[in-house]
């Protein structure tokens, strides 16, 4: 549970600007405030299932605007390429250090 939370945290980081504000606040007090459903659908005046509904069409949504831009995906690439890259520096390793700076440019 807490991967896919960790996982729908970054994906609204990524996406937000393309979900509704209703969205949007469901998602941020589900995801970041740790609301329950209960206590979004007090808020929002409405059924916890309409609260569970939109929640997992938002998450969908998420998914498939990940699978055709892959924002999130390469992040974590050019993170592990960034790690690789501190290692090298550390290690003073000159060829590793070129073909890491190399795979970074090639991301973008």
């Amino acid at each position: 549970m807490l991967e896919k939370t960790t996982r729908m945290n970054y994906l609204f980081d990524f996406y937000q600007a393309l979900l509704t504000p209703k969205q949007r606040s469901y998602m941020e007090m589900y995801y970041l405030e740790d609301y329950s459903l209960g206590e979004i659908s007090e808020e929002a005046e409405v059924s916890r299932q309409a609260v569970y509904d939109n929640i997992k069409r938002t998450e969908t949504m998420l998914e498939t605007y990940e699978a055709k831009l892959c924002l999130y995906e390469r992040f974590q690439q050019r993170f592990s390429l960034i790690k690789e890259l501190e290692t090298a520096i550390d290690n003073k390793e000159e060829k590793l250090i070129s073909d890491t700076l190399r795979q970074l440019k090639e991301l973008d």
